[in-house]
């Protein structure tokens, strides 16, 4: 083999082995873009899950506070009716 065999033995290798990272960092850059992406739209889930949760929560604490006024009604007129009972005996 002569010198130029050897050169164009190790420029094809070199050549391949280019070929071959260039194709592995592409393949590695988009499977890395894929789950950033996955990753976002997983977030973005979770946010509407919260804002949703937040809004229930509210509605119920405005529930909890009219039954609360309802129980303070009812503990008023229960005094009353008892006020009234023992005025009888």
């Amino acid at each position: 083999m002569s010198t130029t065999d050897w050169q164009e033995i190790i420029g094809t290798i070199g050549i391949f082995s280019l070929i071959a990272i260039v194709i592995v960092v592409s393949i590695w850059q988009f499977a890395s873009t894929r789950r950033a992406k996955i990753t976002l739209a997983r977030e973005g889930e979770y946010r509407r899950i919260a804002d949703r949760s937040l809004l229930v929560q509210e509605a119920v604490e405005r529930q909890l506070a009219e039954l609360g006024g309802r129980v303070a009604e009812m503990q008023a007129r229960l005094q009353t009716l008892e006020r009234v009972l023992k005025e009888v005996e």
